[in-house]
């Protein structure tokens, strides 16, 4: 019998190639699941903006430090 032809040879060598063949099927997948997540855009919802619009002035919802400050000041009762 020849080395080539030799049972256990050809059983390693078959165990080999299938799992050389699982990895490279398994790193296919990892490469595309990676392209995919890479390319998901959600644009279903819109990024909502913190204020309103009134007339052709926007308002803003959030005040700044100042603001806040200048509004507390306002709505002190003199004494």
């Amino acid at each position: 019998m020849s080395k080539k032809n030799d049972l256990a040879r050809r059983k390693r060598q078959h165990e080999f190639e299938l799992r050389r063949e699982k990895e490279a099927k398994e790193k296919r997948a990892k490469k595309l699941q990676a392209k995919k997540s890479k390319m998901k855009v959600d644009g279903t919802e819109k990024k909502k903006k913190g204020g309103f619009q009134v007339g052709k002035k926007k308002l803003k919802t959030k005040m700044t430090a100042l603001a806040k400050a200048k509004a507390a000041q306002a709505m002190e009762v003199d004494k």
